[in-house]
C-alpha cells in the first residue's frame, strides 16, 4: 500500500490480513493541488493524475517488479463543496497556522451546515499486469445551521479538524455533524472498501 495514512492501513486490514500489508509511502510527499479545478470531470481527472503519480512512484521504489497476486494500492480522497451552482470547490486540510480554526469554522458555517458535499476518492490499483483507476463519491449532508453552531465551538478545541481534509472526521466527534449519508461509509474515511473487495476475493 503506498500510503501514509494509518486510517487506510487500518480500513484495508478489515479485507486482508495485517501480516500481508505492506506499506511503502511515496517518496515524494507534495501533492499537485485543485486551486484551478472547478467541474467534477477536472477534479476526477486530477485525483486520477494524482494516484497514478503515487502509484508510480512507489512502483519505482520496489524497481518495478511484482509478484504474481501482489497488488499496489494508492488512493486520495477530497472533499468537494458546490458553492455555486456548477461551480465546485476542493477543501483541503486546515493551514497548519494559527489562523486554522477561523478556515474550519467558514467550512463547517458556509459549506456544510445544512448542505450536502461530496467526498471522492480516487483509486489506483496496480497488478503485475496492469494498472485500474476506480472512482467513488458519497454524498454527506451536515445538520442545519443552528445545530452545527450549537456544538462548532467545542469541536474546534478538541483540535480533531487537524490534519483531515476538509477539517472533520466522520469516524469520530465529527460525526455528531452528519444528518445522512448516501453512498460509502469507508470511502468518507479514506478508503472505498467495496471498490476494493473485487480485487482481494
Amino acid at each position: 500500500m503506498g500510503s501514509r495514512s494509518p486510517r487506510r492501513r487500518e480500513l484495508l486490514s478489515q479485507l486482508v490480513p495485517e501480516t500481508q500489508i505492506e506499506v511503502v509511502p511515496p517518496q515524494d510527499s507534495e501533492e499537485a493541488g485543485f486551486e484551478n479545478f472547478h467541474e467534477l470531470n477536472s477534479i476526477r481527472e486530477q485525483l486520477a493524475s494524482i494516484c497514478s503519480d503515487k502509484n508510480n512512484d512507489v512502483f519505482e521504489q520496489i524497481d518495478g517488479t511484482m509478484a504474481q497476486g501482489c497488488l499496489l494500492l494508492t488512493a486520495d480522497t477530497v472533499i468537494v463543496v458546490e458553492r455555486e451552482p456548477g461551480f465546485f470547490s476542493v477543501l483541503g486540510k486546515p493551514p497548519v497556522d494559527a489562523d486554522w480554526q477561523k478556515v474550519v469554522q467558514d467550512w463547517f458555517l458556509q459549506d456544510y451546515a445544512g448542505s450536502t458535499h461530496r467526498v471522492i476518492t480516487g483509486l489506483c490499483v496496480r497488478t503485475h499486469h496492469s494498472m485500474i483507476t476506480e472512482f467513488s463519491q458519497t454524498l454527506v449532508s451536515f445538520h442545519e445551521r443552528e445545530q452545527v453552531l450549537e456544538h462548532l465551538d467545542w469541536y474546534l478545541s478538541t483540535e480533531e479538524s487537524v490534519g483531515k481534509a476538509g477539517g472533520y472526521a466522520v469516524q469520530g466527534a465529527g460525526s455528531i455533524f452528519v444528518k445522512q449519508i448516501e453512498g460509502s461509509l469507508s470511502n468518507v474515511v479514506g478508503l472505498p472498501l467495496e471498490k476494493l473487495v473485487p480485487f482481494v476475493s
